[in-house]
């Protein structure tokens, strides 16, 4: 099936069979097919800008900064002094730009295998490629692989904003990629991934949930609202090399003065405790209680 058709684009993939969401298409900005994979930016009637990515819907521009937020300031308030940050991935430059307001943060390592993505987001989505340019930020155009086999023991906090197990992202979803997290963290190091919904891909979810378990004594799983991802939901896996962390109670709460100074329209303390009480059949799947 064509998935952009009569005026319409529509997410069509087996990750989550017999549905679809579908936007309102006013104008193609943007179509090209890079080195890894097809990159679409889209004018949408009532979203914005849309980045798509193989098919798959990565961001809007009406909704974006729930996912970047809380990808970000899950992990971030739960370690106690996240200085130095590396990012896999997030070529749109959102979760860079999110991370760079916490104040604890002092250094941003970024990875992104596809520079087409970092071009584009740059001139189509500067609301978020303005992160790419930020002056905490480094960016490597490379693959998060190779990186960190390269640079053992060097970050406080990694954060992994991929796309879905599709193309290029899918290697960035087994245990071997959580192991190498875990030797390029610092002692009492945490990271964050992207994960997934129990909706749609409850599978998946378990068995992205599992690798990390197999690695990080801590683990966790978090829920975040985004209207235009699938099921409306996506979910973050998190771990954590101190035995003794808390993930449902962050260590650093912000007040109201501090989160408007920051920009920040979702993420909260309250915000973040409530992320992480997961529907029964969800603890259930994922062996939780």
């Amino acid at each position: 099936m064509d998935s952009l058709k009569a005026g319409w684009f529509s997410e069509l993939n087996d990750l989550w069979p017999g549905m679809c969401l579908s936007l309102q298409v006013d104008k193609v900005l943007h179509k090209e097919k890079s080195k890894y994979q097809d990159i679409m930016v889209l004018q949408t009637k009532n979203h914005g800008k849309a980045l798509i990515l193989d098919g798959i819907i990565q961001c809007t521009e009406t909704d974006e900064f729930s996912y970047q937020e809380m990808i970000s300031f899950l992990p971030l308030c739960s370690h106690p002094a996240p200085k130095k940050v590396l990012i896999v991935g997030g070529g749109d430059g959102g979760v860079a730009r999110e991370v760079a307001k916490h104040p604890a943060v002092e250094e941003i390592t970024q990875v992104e295998i596809d520079e087409g993505v970092l071009r584009v987001s740059r001139e189509h989505l500067p609301f978020m490629g303005c992160g790419l340019d930020h002056p905490k930020l480094t960016l490597y155009v490379e693959d998060g692989f190779k990186f960190m086999a390269d640079h053992r023991e060097q970050f406080d906090v990694i954060i992994t904003d991929s796309s879905d197990p599709v193309g290029p992202a899918v290697s960035l979803f087994q245990k071997s990629y959580f192991s190498l997290m875990q030797q390029a963290l610092r002692p009492g190091g945490i990271v964050c991934s992207q994960a997934g919904t129990v909706w749609a891909s409850l599978d998946h979810v378990c068995q992205t949930f599992n690798h990390c378990h197999q690695v990080f004594p801590r683990t966790a799983y978090a829920i975040t609202s985004v209207p235009t991802y699938p099921t409306g939901q996506i979910g973050f896996v998190l771990g954590s090399l101190n035995q003794e962390t808390n993930f449902k109670e962050p260590l650093r709460i912000f007040s109201e003065e501090e989160l408007d100074q920051m920009g920040l329209r979702y993420y909260s303390a309250e915000v973040h405790r409530a992320a992480f009480s997961l529907p029964r059949f969800a603890q259930q799947a994922l062996s939780l209680r």
